[in-house]
């Protein structure tokens, strides 16, 4: 007997949605506090100058120009807002959602804002810039695993898989993964540069490994003819295109360009917004890269289910059903 379909609980999507939505507030303020060397405003935590995290005068720092204050505190306040929103998906998803494996996955998210609010203490206890790196780093990490969260639970993922050619899946994984590692390891190396000052060469290769490597998967699902997989390519490569720009905006910025006689003026907001833009939209690629990839994945599991032949079912399918529809509906489990 063939395994019912899981339904679309859509509570438990939007929870997601609402849960990777809340995350770019503190990704956004993190980049902020990195850009600004805010990271050490306060000496202590989770208190901050001894005052309990929500009673702290937050705004009264803005109004006395103690900016590097207002935007570290704020950044601990987006945190504990992420930290609401995924104890709530883990709640929903776990009393609504029937995949195991989704519950579960949601669990992680959890345990993984956990994790990098502890991380982000650590860095402040010690004042170790390398626990700054491997925070930075982990947020991509975890914003990654929200946005996959939201992708397996969205009506999309139910709806019947349209595999034109199923044959064609599996040559594009290696693609794929090698594209989210290329990613990540370009974001590690753009983390020594932002948070350690060293790294700007490497930062430079392996930013054009990245971007080829974006290139060459988008290509080759555009060769592939998979058509489930286009708009997930197209995003991705237009995030990554947009993350060369920014780079050349953030170097103009801190470098300047002797030959035009344009100075960089470290502070300036230009020079601020660049940088943070640039450090935002590079945990976006390696989101758009991991999605990708899930779906891949997807595709070639549901292909080798289809070409495994229809299971043997209890009862004759209504009137008016599709089979290939039901089996692939039901490969979302």
């Amino acid at each position: 007997m063939s395994p019912q379909p899981a339904k679309y609980q859509p509570a438990v999507h939007r929870t997601a949605v609402l849960t990777a939505v809340v995350a770019l507030a503190p990704i956004v303020v993190g980049a902020l506090v990195t850009t600004l060397n805010a990271g050490m405003a306060f000496r202590d935590w989770p208190s901050s100058d001894g005052w309990f995290m929500l009673a702290y005068p937050w705004l009264a720092d803005l109004v006395r120009g103690a900016v590097d204050k207002f935007v570290e505190h704020g950044h601990r306040l987006a945190g504990v807002l992420v930290g609401i929103a995924s104890i709530a998906l883990a709640t929903v998803a776990w009393r609504k959602e029937p995949r195991r494996w989704v519950r579960l996955t949601a669990a992680a998210v959890l345990a993984a804002v956990v994790a990098q609010g502890a991380l982000g203490g650590a860095r402040v206890l010690f004042d170790q810039r390398g626990l700054a790196l491997l925070h930075g780093t982990l947020a991509s990490l975890v914003f990654s695993l929200m946005a996959v969260v939201a992708l397996v639970t969205s009506r999309g993922w139910h709806a019947a898989a349209d595999v034109r050619n199923p044959e064609e899946a599996g040559w594009l994984k290696p693609l794929a993964v090698g594209c989210v590692l290329a990613v990540l390891l370009q974001s590690i190396v753009g983390g020594l540069v932002r948070h350690l000052g060293t790294g700007l060469f490497e930062h430079l290769v392996f930013a054009g490994v990245s971007f080829a490597s974006v290139l060459l998967t988008c290509l080759a699902v555009r060769i592939s003819g998979l058509v489930p997989l286009r708009r997930a390519a197209r995003w991705m490569l237009l995030v990554a295109i947009v993350q060369v720009l920014l780079g050349g905006g953030a170097w103009l910025n801190k470098y300047g360009f002797p030959p035009a006689g344009y100075v960089a003026v470290h502070g300036t907001t230009p020079h601020i917004v660049f940088r943070t833009a640039h450090a935002v939209v590079g945990m976006l690629l390696l989101m758009t890269a991991v999605r990708l990839t899930v779906l891949v994945f997807r595709l070639d599991w549901l292909a080798a289910r289809l070409a495994a032949g229809p299971t043997i079912v209890a009862a004759p399918l209504p009137r008016g059903a599709n089979p290939i529809g039901e089996l692939a509906e039901g490969g979302a489990r």
